[in-house]
């Protein structure tokens, strides 16, 4: 493993990277490489980079589409194409997409969850498309209007099943966990999963745990794809689609997460700890003490996770994409979910010099 992870900070303005002094984000400096295998054929194909997007059937009509960086999906059926999400990203490359594999119109399009990086590009399916998804996504689509993210024509609270041309999708909200509103779709005669922002197969996620909303939820959601007889997971983003295998692991990292978090909450976030870091800071740098607690956390779950060896004998190093640059995000936000979100083991008792209790 590298000894340099990041880049000294220094102020410049140039355009590649703007760096400030002392109280900004430094430029990531060198890393290990990403596992082997990671990046798929496609995306270094003549095609591929000149066109920008690759399109693959997993299995009876139902057809992946990524940027390499941004996943989507449509299912071909005898009597229409049904999407599921428009990625800016991908954007017109979704037509382009379906018109490399049929000559059959849209008519269904199928939201997972409401944020426009992943349906900012609805609007190119015109507005005779209908659009499905939960009764929280047309909520906040009313809520917050977008051209290019029409308001759903049909929705539904707890199951919907949709059937077009002969081809059965099966739609579930288990309630709130990247966000609200976010479904799960499941193509039962393929063995197609969708759900996505809950794992990026091969990598680490994008940081904070791919922004998502409930930290407990998202991990209650981890569990339910695997209650799912898929081959395939159609998941949102990066290089791959996923298979059982790559979720178990992603899975596997998280669990390590939130293990290195709690390790680091029991021992940093005792009330004892928190005044010896705030008084290290000196009680006029309250602030700065503070990050010093938060960072002492994170430092602590990031070095649990990146030097613990899998269940393979692997570093996660060796076997996801992206962890060194992301675990101290993702360590941050599961620490402070534990923090905001799960039980408590104490609380402080009143009279002097009370007992150490969680903060």
């Amino acid at each position: 493993m590298c000894d340099r992870h990041q880049k000294l900070i220094r102020a410049t303005d140039e355009p590649n990277f703007f760096g400030i002094d002392h109280y900004g984000f430094p430029e990531a400096g060198e890393h290990p490489a990403d596992p082997p295998g990671y990046y798929p054929e496609y995306f270094s194909s003549e095609r591929f980079q000149r066109l920008g997007y690759h399109v693959e059937e997993l299995r009876g009509g139902f057809y992946w589409v990524t940027s390499g960086g941004y996943d989507a999906a449509f299912v071909v059926t005898s009597d229409g194409v049904v999407a599921i999400d428009a990625p800016p990203t991908i954007g017109e490359n979704m037509l382009a997409a379906i018109e490399d594999v049929t000559d059959k119109p849209v008519t269904h399009l199928i939201y997972s969850h409401w944020h426009t990086d992943h349906i900012g590009a609805a609007s190119v399916f015109g507005p005779n498309v209908e659009i499905i998804a939960h009764d929280i996504t047309k909520e906040l689509l009313e809520r917050f209007p977008d051209p290019n993210r029409p308001v759903p024509t049909v929705t539904f609270d707890k199951d919907h099943l949709l059937v077009v041309g002969g081809v059965t999708l099966e739609l579930s909200y288990k309630g709130e966990n990247h966000c609200p509103g976010n479904i799960f779709i499941y193509a039962p005669a393929q063995k197609v999963l969708t759900v996505i922002d809950i794992v990026s197969p091969g990598s680490a996620t994008f940081m904070h745990c791919d922004a998502s909303q409930n930290i407990t939820g998202w991990y209650e959601a981890q569990k339910q794809l695997m209650e799912y007889e898929f081959d395939f997971l159609v998941a949102g983003h990066h290089m791959k689609y996923g298979t059982p295998e790559t979720v178990a692991a992603s899975i596997e990292y998280f669990q390590d997460v939130l293990d290195g978090a709690q390790a680091a909450v029991d021992r940093f976030s005792r009330s004892d700890a928190l005044v010896s870091i705030l008084e290290g800071a000196g009680w006029d740098q309250v602030f700065s003490g503070t990050e010093n607690w938060i960072n002492s956390m994170a430092n602590f779950a990031t070095k649990y996770v990146l030097e613990r060896k899998s269940s393979n004998g692997q570093l996660w190093s060796e076997r996801l994409a992206g962890v060194t640059t992301q675990t101290k995000y993702h360590a941050y936000t599961v620490l402070e979910s534990i923090r905001l979100e799960r039980p408590r083991p104490n609380y402080r008792l009143r009279g002097e010099n009370p007992p150490p209790f969680l903060t």
